[in-house]
């Protein structure tokens, strides 16, 4: 039999029909996993154009098709998972042991005590301190407690609320604010108080009028009419009354079992504090590049000139404002419509919010004179030498100016000196950007630290910083500088 001689025309021809044949498989491979990863997605029929590859949009899915039931049983299935792999990180970058100092907050819950972020192996605080960012880079010896931390489920990202928060406003107002999809993920204590205590710029001889109950909207009314005013009465009100969230509302994309009424502002901001409860930033896409955000105390907004952890927002009624109709929704306009946006009235509605807000004090602070430094009467050596390294040394009046430490400025820490971009559950720990000026009077009391939380306890805070601004503290100075930390 003889073998026809193949021409260079034909090997070039056959090459490209291989090529052309690979190529088809590989597009209905990739159309094959794509439709296994999402359910609802409909199969394409035989002998159909293969879809294009979606592109990335800054707009969410606006109509659902998949049931409510078919996704309720879809994410609680996965929920598990997604939690177990959270438990992991969170094990790997820090020690989560319930371990008091003698320190407490205004109500008595234990501060708690020591560097919880682990170093890498082999390495030691001092001797990190003595490398340069460069190197520390270059040999991935930056900690992976000081890096972002990712939200539980980051894809999915949305308001999540620690368990005593879900369970008392489930006792008073039968309000369920649980996910079927995930849990809160930190250990309680990690977190601030609860209920808070809460202090009146108008009235600071009364000391804390929460009478150690949770403010909702049903008890509030009692507690404070005759208190304040009757346009901070209805700001409080407002403050308290639930509105639609992109988690928790009535449609069937919600992540609530039932139909929910909402989210009031004070479910985050508990008796105008805060709880610990998480989110993601609403104003960062695509969605693996938002950051997770902490909720910020509202205590002494007040003297604050700057709100939202990087919005720059100017004022509190322009953060009012902006949370009911962009952050509740994740920055998303049209998901917003949907759901149940809530437009509030500037001239009264917003301003009789900001009222009340504006009247949220810092917890006393008896060891500080009235220019916000230590009576040297009252304070200890330790703590009067860590606030000369807080003015000095540790540059951490630089930006924490006294009486109320804020600068009230945004700057940009440039953590990313220290470690290559990389992802982590989900989410892409880079750059942070600019970051708000927090104010640190009552800094105890407002557990985890950082715009996210990653920072479990002043000690870490201070190793944090101590290597960020490369200020090279001795193990001595760290401990009297968190000593002089927990006294504001």
């Amino acid at each position: 039999m003889k073998i026809p001689t193949a021409t260079g025309s034909t090997v070039a021809a056959f090459a490209i029909r291989i090529a052309t044949l690979a190529a088809a498989a590989a597009i209905a491979a990739a159309a094959f996993a794509a439709a296994a990863r999402a359910p609802e997605a409909q199969q394409t029929p035989p002998g159909s154009p293969t879809p294009p590859a979606e592109r990335p949009t800054s707009y969410m899915k606006v109509d659902i098709t998949e049931d409510f039931s078919v996704t309720l049983a879809r994410m609680r299935a996965a929920r598990e998972g997604l939690m177990q792999r959270q438990r992991e990180l969170l094990a790997q970058r820090y020690d989560l042991a319930n371990r008091p100092s003698g320190a407490t907050m205004f109500r008595g819950k234990p501060v708690q005590s020591g560097v919880r972020v682990k170093l890498p192996p082999g390495a030691s605080w001092q001797r990190l301190a003595e490398l340069s960012p460069d190197e520390i880079r270059a040999r991935d010896l930056f900690p992976a407690g000081f890096l972002p931390l990712p939200h539980p489920n980051h894809a999915e990202g949305g308001m999540l609320f620690p368990h005593f928060e879900i369970d008392e406003l489930k006792r008073q107002e039968q309000r369920d604010l649980a996910r079927f999809d995930l849990d809160f993920d930190l250990p309680d204590h990690f977190l601030p108080e609860f209920p808070a205590p809460i202090f009146l710029t108008t009235r600071p001889d009364l000391g804390d009028v929460s009478g150690g109950k949770l403010l909702t909207i049903d008890n509030f009314h009692g507690m404070f009419n005759g208190l304040l005013n009757p346009k901070q009465l209805e700001g409080l009100r407002l403050l308290l009354t639930p509105f639609p969230q992109q988690q928790f509302n009535q449609t069937e994309d919600r992540r609530s079992e039932r139909p929910s009424r909402g989210v009031a502002c004070l479910d985050c901001h508990s008796n105008g504090h805060s709880n610990g409860a998480t989110h993601l930033v609403g104003d960062i896409r695509p969605q693996i590049f938002r950051h997770r955000i902490d909720t910020p105390t509202l205590r002494g907004v007040n003297i604050q000139r700057l709100f939202g952890s990087q919005r720059a927002l100017k004022t509190v009624e322009d953060f009012t404002e902006f949370e009911q109709r962009a952050a509740y929704f994740d920055g998303d306009p049209v998901i917003a419509t949907k759901k149940g946006i809530n437009p509030l009235e500037r001239g009264s509605q917003v301003h009789f919010m900001a009222e009340f807000q504006e009247l949220l004090d810092f917890p006393p602070a008896p060891k500080l004179g009235i220019n916000g430094k230590l009576d040297p009467k009252k304070a200890s050596e330790a703590e009067l030498r860590g606030q000369a390294l807080f003015f000095g040394k540790a540059q951490c009046s630089t930006c924490h100016a006294a009486p109320y430490y804020t600068d009230n400025l945004m700057h940009n820490l440039k953590a990313e000196r220290f470690y290559k971009p990389r992802i982590v559950n989900g989410m892409m720990a880079t750059a942070d950007g600019p970051i708000k000026t927090f104010p640190l009077r009552g800094i105890k009391e407002s557990p985890p630290y950082l715009h996210d939380g990653r920072l479990l306890t002043l000690e870490d805070t201070v190793e944090f910083f101590n290597l960020i601004l490369e200020t090279r503290l001795s193990d001595k100075e760290k401990a009297d500088l968190t000593a002089f930390l927990r006294t504001l």
